[in-house]
């Protein structure tokens, strides 16, 4: 009988674990992995390598010589920072700024507030727009795809960003973009910004595991086609339309991988809700009326500081209530 343990209610037993539900996320982010390479090639082989290795490196060594605890980089988390942190870059990218946004990632947004569980802020998002305001050069080479696959496949949008030249030469200058190329085969941007399909596949997959809810993501893009639809309305020659605004930049990496984020997203339903809807504002905001074509990374950060007090707002219902 001693070594019966007693605990209190409730008795929740699952399968289901940190790990598991890391590695769930990396499958999701497979598809859209394997199309940045096959576009990009070794360029962004290169940047991912990097990218994940130094995460794990950082972090073991962070957890092992500094804060002197348990290694903690069997539970996937890392990995997932460096993937996401990857494919936030260029591939052209120079292999020291990976390093850099590594160290601002693991070290600074993460294990400073004590690891996995304790941040306030993404670490993924964190080292991207450090590394934006620090290197704006090299984050915004856009040079063309030399993967290994045939460029003839992506014939639309090559080079610039579709929102940067929405930004620089208006509504005009997009007229002729191909809405299926965006789908399948968006090129301009950051890596995971190539194929909208790829990450729509991983939303789903990670939708049917049960790994994340859809309240936040789908209040995002919810908001963000509900304020470009208004604007779009009013004066179609100024504003481009929302389908343009689903499909480009990193709308859909930030709301399906990085806003979901367990530690720094909201707690309840409807606080994921009020979450999404600002991350959704702020995001066409900027947009629109900011200097920057995109602001989807700012839109998470900011929104991320503002979850302490949304969770006081919006509390989950307690057990036996």
């Amino acid at each position: 009988m001693d070594k019966l343990l007693v605990s209190p209610s409730p008795h929740l037993h699952t399968k289901t674990s940190t790990k598991s539900l890391m590695r769930d996320v990396v499958i999701a982010l497979l598809p859209a992995v394997v199309v940045s390479v096959l576009f990009y090639g070794w360029s962004e082989l290169l940047v991912l390598g990097v990218s994940v290795a130094s995460c794990v490196l950082l972090e073991y060594l962070i957890t092992k010589y500094l804060l002197k605890g348990a290694c903690t980089i069997g539970d996937w988390s890392a990995v997932i920072t460096g993937v996401l942190l990857a494919l936030n870059l260029p591939a052209t990218t120079p292999w020291w700024v990976v390093f850099i946004g590594a160290v601002v990632a693991i070290g600074v947004a993460k294990m400073t507030f004590g690891g996995l569980g304790q941040n306030l802020f993404n670490p993924a998002i964190v080292g991207r727009v450090f590394l934006l305001i620090s290197f704006p050069t090299y984050m915004t080479d856009w040079t063309k795809p030399q993967g290994f696959i045939c460029n003839a496949l992506a014939d639309g949008y090559t080079g610039a960003t579709p929102l940067g030249i929405a930004k620089e030469g208006g509504v005009a200058a997009v007229e002729g973009l191909d809405y299926m190329d965006m789908l399948f085969f968006n090129i301009g941007g950051s890596a995971g910004e190539l194929s909208a399909i790829a990450l729509l596949l991983g939303f789903a997959y990670l939708l049917i595991r049960r790994v994340i809810r859809p309240y936040i993501t789908l209040s995002i893009l919810a908001t963000v086609a509900v304020f470009s639809g208004i604007f779009w309305a009013i004066n179609p020659a100024e504003y481009t339309d929302p389908l343009f605004n689903l499909l480009t930049g990193g709308l859909l990496l930030g709301s399906i991988f990085m806003a979901t984020d367990y530690v720094t997203s909201p707690m309840s339903n409807w606080g994921g809700v009020i979450f999404g809807v600002g991350i959704g504002l702020i995001t066409m905001l900027i947009r629109y009326f900011g200097a920057y074509p995109e602001g989807v990374s700012f839109a998470i950060l900011i929104m991320n500081s503002v979850v302490p007090l949304i969770n006081k707002w919006c509390h989950t219902k307690k057990y036996g209530r």
